[in-house]
């Protein structure tokens, strides 16, 4: 919630903000904005995601449309979210299509989840969950480079915790791409090495435990 506080901070909130959930998936973050009292408008690509954030969210405004091509009217938005997503779109011609729709004053903000690898057990579980085929994170850097219809460029970091068990974090991160995408043998192999090796330590060998994370947000606001 903080993170999405922060993120909405510019916006105006006498009234009840417009908010796009661009790149919604199966409404996540839509669940959050709509908690905080906003008037959600989701957009998703994908059907079968877009069909789950429906059931799961029926009041909200769901559409098919992609960043680049946002089905909604100039400067009806107060503002536009995008959750874990922002890295997959073409940059220039997302942020320009956001500007269109967003008031002016109105802010754009992406946030990404990531586990706490200042942690030092939670570091060793990204070394060992790591496939020849890709890791666990994503570089983040040049995401949501300057852009001249925006200003007032910032970014924070937030820390939570989820929690877990050791068969329901493996269990998440073998829904990974680079987890599914690999040789059976492979795979099996990479499932067996993460368990063993949250069995092996004692922060999270029995039991329920809390794996710390941090919130990345980035905004800018629409000149």
């Amino acid at each position: 919630m903080a993170a999405v506080r922060w993120a909405l901070e510019p916006v105006d909130t006498t009234g009840q903000p417009r908010v796009l959930d661009l790149g919604a998936g199966t409404g996540k973050l839509t669940g959050v904005l709509c908690a905080e009292g906003h008037q959600v408008t989701a957009v998703e690509p994908d059907e079968a995601m877009l069909s789950e954030l429906v059931r799961l969210h029926g009041g909200v405004r769901a559409l098919p449309g992609t960043a680049e091509r946002i089905p909604l009217p100039d400067g009806t938005m107060d503002a536009v979210v995008v959750g874990q997503a922002f890295h997959w779109f073409d940059q220039e011609k997302a942020l320009t299509e956001i500007a269109r729709v967003l008031k002016p004053g109105g802010v754009v903000a992406a946030l990404w989840n990531a586990d706490d690898v200042d942690v030092e057990w939670v570091a060793g579980f990204g070394e060992v969950s790591q496939s020849p085929l890709g890791a666990r994170d994503f570089d983040v850097t040049h995401v949501m480079p300057a852009h001249p219809l925006y200003t007032d460029s910032e970014q924070a970091t937030f820390p939570h915790a989820q929690r877990r068990t050791a068969e329901s974090l493996v269990a998440t991160v073998s829904t990974h791409s680079h987890v599914l995408v690999a040789p059976d043998d492979e795979r099996e192999e990479l499932v067996g090495r993460m368990l063993a090796y949250l069995k092996s330590r004692p922060e999270t060998a029995t039991g329920e435990f809390d794996l710390p994370m941090r919130t990345l947000v980035k905004r800018q606001v629409r000149v």
